[in-house]
């Protein structure tokens, strides 16, 4: 008998009923050191008193207007959005995978505007992840994410993962852009080489096709500036954002330089959630913490002391772990044991961890981890490796 909730997901067998900081309360009362973060979403940990209080007054006032009339909160999160980075308009959605669907069509609508229609190809890059809608798993490609699920959007090219010359051999006349995450999260966190995306950049104005980056995981101070692109010195055209931008309240966006998005008039897209007051007011309390450069120059000293603690367990630990992966505090330990073991015995040690592909296990914590439970994680995965050797050893 199916269950009541739809059996799409493998779940692990806890349920947490309370979030503090970097710490997840379970039913039983033990608690957990959170290095997921609800996959690279709360920002600022969990209860962060500023998305509190931001929530908590919206909510007494309104919560919910439609994109028929002006909602206030909507446009000081886009003009902050705006003033920080490369984009001259935004677009507010739900997710990551909303975002990717607009980021499809303006890709497309621009070049239709632009007197030529036959410009729909995007060019995506294998192991990547743009969300499970249509235009997701058809941009990634992925035969674990398309089978059973087509026909297929048709428009999407597929090319090894890094490889600049296999971006000018799929460019055609039918190309409308390239879709890139500069640090693949789903696929194994993995960056892309130093001085590829600016080279990238160059390709696509040679080319005059339009660059779309899919920062949703590694995005909203993550990487230790704003925006990982940033890293680079270059701008895409257009950008999805999602998860750390609402600090755990579903919220997305789509940025946008004005050329890209001049194809995009009244009724060419909508949303019906997108860009709500109780979203957006959260949006603006994040963006007023994360985008200070002191806080992000505190995430990057985090990010060197884990990466620090972590290359040392896995010279501790060669038999369980290969190597340290990421950049900031977006960071991967490429597994030797399967990396559902390594997840499995984290939570056994009160250690949260996230899989993804590859075999690794990617550690999201919140931005305000403090250097003490950054220590106390090294000592629950020390003896989630312990506990491992002893499983190999038997």
């Amino acid at each position: 008998m199916i269950p009541s909730v739809l059996p799409t997901y493998n779940r692990a067998p806890l349920t947490f009923v309370k979030g503090e900081g970097s710490w997840l309360i379970e039913e039983s009362g033990r608690r957990y050191l959170d290095l997921g973060a609800g996959i690279a979403v709360n920002a600022l940990g969990h209860a962060h008193p500023a998305l509190v209080s931001a929530l908590t007054e919206q909510a007494n006032a309104v919560w919910h207007l439609s994109n028929l009339y002006n909602i206030p909160q909507q446009q000081a999160l886009a003009d902050k959005l705006v003033e920080v980075t490369f984009a001259d308009t935004v677009f507010f959605t739900n997710s990551g995978t909303e975002s990717c669907e607009l980021a499809v069509k303006m890709a497309r609508k621009y070049w239709y505007e632009a007197g030529s229609p036959e410009k729909v190809e995007i060019i995506g890059f294998e192991g990547a992840f743009h969300g499970r809608s249509s235009a997701g798993i058809a941009a990634a490609g992925a035969e674990k994410m398309t089978k059973g699920f087509g026909p297929l959007l048709p428009g999407f090219v597929h090319i090894p993962w890094a490889d600049l010359e296999a971006v000018k051999a799929a460019i055609t006349d039918q190309t409308a852009a390239v879709i890139v995450e500069p640090l693949q999260g789903e696929g194994g966190i993995r960056p892309l080489p130093h001085g590829f995306l600016k080279e990238l950049r160059a390709l696509c104005d040679e080319a005059g096709i339009l660059l779309i980056l899919d920062e949703v995981q590694c995005g909203v101070g993550r990487t230790g500036r704003l925006f990982a692109h940033e890293w680079e010195g270059v701008t895409p055209d257009i950008m999805m954002v999602a998860k750390g931008i609402g600090g755990g309240f579903p919220l997305g966006a789509v940025l946008a330089t004005e050329s890209a998005a001049s194809g995009m008039t009244a009724g060419t897209h909508g949303s019906t959630y997108g860009g709500n007051p109780l979203a957006c007011s959260v949006g603006c309390a994040v963006m007023d913490i994360v985008s200070e450069p002191a806080f992000l120059d505190d995430v990057n000293r985090k990010a060197g002391l884990l990466r620090q603690k972590l290359e040392g367990l896995v010279a501790e630990h060669p038999e369980i772990f290969e190597e340290v992966r990421g950049a900031g505090l977006m960071l991967g330990l490429k597994c030797k044991v399967a990396n559902g073991q390594v997840v499995t015995a984290g939570y056994d040690a009160a250690v949260i961890l996230v899989p993804a592909a590859d075999n690794v296990v990617r550690l999201l914590p919140p931005l305000t981890i403090t250097d003490d439970e950054i220590s106390e994680a090294l000592t629950r995965l020390e003896t989630a490796a312990a506990s491992l050797m002893q499983t190999e050893l038997v």
